[in-house]
């Protein structure tokens, strides 16, 4: 019986670097093994993947991400098997009756003789509405990807003939390892209906996570320090007028990769630059980015109360379970890669993580692999993973996929509908693993 594929975090920038080297291409050195590429593979349908193998299955998904729009409603086109998952999205009460299906056959599929049917099937859903909707989300799957359908056609059609603002979104999972997955490309389109507005020198715009930041994330604080008053986010516009205040903000902040294609949409439909953050766990860099941020924007804050607070949560747990055996998953509210290093670097012992590293994540894999050597990795997606068993026992699981494969260990999901971020994403989580070890 086969192993899954696993290398230590040594021998994997070993491999990368070496694979690296090898190409003539600058742009695109970073080469992962094989064995490590989901689209050279089947990916493995199981308990632990459920969750996230469809960029429209559970979590913030293509379908759910593309209803952000206050008042919005989605017109999902697909074969049965690809619309199954929204059956529970529609049961969520803030999501409820806010789907409608035009369900594809065989013949469909390989004719494409679905595509005049799409505009009758968005005028009987939108005439069905109590309320009339702020706009319709059309979503397509890998099929009309096949297919090569102009779905920016097929959306003028269709908004022509309902008198509505039109979207497509795309749910294709056969592009998620391109430049522009569904989850980066739905990101522009929620943004997409925003119109120029007056623009007010104290606003700021929050992007990169379709549900909003934890209320005690001292971003905000912080924000309000330095003379922002309106710190605005999708999730927290209330209807489509607070929706199109967002059009009034004097820069964003990209707080997640993934939305810095509707940072540049801003900033060439609406002329609204951009600054980033990124959500780390490392305290110490964490205090960098944002006096970073400070210059940028020409204010003076001080950070070291919640720095000084993060500090001595991280403390409290790390110097009472010193070396304490932890494997980190990949669907968590963290770069996998980055959590690693920190874990690592506050004196917990990481043996594994279930995670494909992207050149995103290669700075962080190249310093655990200087810390952390031995540490293994798992290509997470590949059926092989059915073999997978438990070599080394864990003390605590972060994520549901790494729960799944070690239900030895304590178990931390890492996962909800408030996004953690800066220091209180460190203080928190400590809390949330101290409490599974109370």
């Amino acid at each position: 019986m086969s192993s899954p594929y696993v290398k230590t975090a040594r021998e994997l920038v070993g491999q990368i670097d070496a694979l690296s080297a090898a190409k003539s291409n600058r742009s695109a050195r970073f080469s992962l093994p094989p064995e490590f590429l989901p689209q050279q593979h089947l990916i493995v349908n199981t308990a632990a993947t459920l969750e996230f193998n469809s960029p429209g299955a559970q979590g913030f998904g293509v379908k759910r991400a593309g209803l952000s729009v206050p008042g919005s409603v989605m017109l999902l086109v697909a074969p049965r098997c690809c619309g199954r998952n929204t059956s529970a999205l529609s049961g969520e009460a803030d999501l409820k009756d806010r789907f409608a299906y035009l369900l594809l056959d065989d013949k469909d599929i390989i004719t494409g003789r679905h595509l005049p049917k799409i505009a009758e099937a968005a005028e009987l859903f939108v005439a069905s509405r109590q309320t009339a909707p702020t706009a319709l989300m059309i979503c397509i799957t890998c099929v009309d990807a096949l297919l090569g359908t102009d779905m920016e056609r097929v959306s003028r059609q269709v908004e022509e003939r309902i008198r509505l603002p039109v979207r497509p979104c795309y749910m294709y999972a056969l592009t998620r390892e391109s430049h522009r997955p569904p989850m980066a490309a739905v990101r522009e389109t929620v943004y997409s209906l925003l119109k120029p507005g007056r623009r007010q020198n104290r606003a700021v715009n929050l992007l990169g996570f379709f549900s909003p930041l934890d209320e005690d994330a001292e971003l905000y604080a912080l924000l309000r320090e330095g003379g922002l008053k309106y710190i605005r986010e999708l999730a927290r516009a209330k209807d489509f007028a607070a929706y199109q205040e967002l059009a009034m903000a004097n820069f964003n902040l990209v707080l997640n990769p993934e939305a810095r294609g509707a940072a540049a949409w801003f900033r060439r439909n609406l002329g609204i630059g951009s600054a980033e953050l990124t959500r780390m766990y490392q305290i110490d860099k964490i205090h960098t980015q944002y006096q970073i941020l400070a210059q940028t924007l020409k204010v003076n804050w001080n950070d070291s109360t919640y720095l000084c607070r993060a500090q001595a949560a991280a403390n409290r747990f790390c110097l009472a379970h010193r070396g304490l055996k932890t494997v980190i998953g990949s669907r968590i509210s963290a770069n996998p890669f980055e959590l690693a290093l920190a874990l690592t670097r506050y004196g917990l012992t990481v043996t594994e993580i279930l995670c494909v590293p992207s050149a995103y994540d290669y700075f962080y894999l190249k310093k655990l692999a200087e810390l952390s050597p031995q540490t293994k990795i798992y290509n997470h997606l590949a059926p092989i993973m059915l073999n997978f068993a438990v070599d080394t026992p864990a003390e605590l699981a972060i994520g549901k996929d790494a729960a799944y494969y070690h239900p030895e260990a304590a178990a931390v999901s890492w996962q909800g509908d408030a996004e953690p971020f800066g220091y209180s994403a460190v203080r928190n989580l400590f809390a949330a693993i101290e409490g599974v070890f109370a």
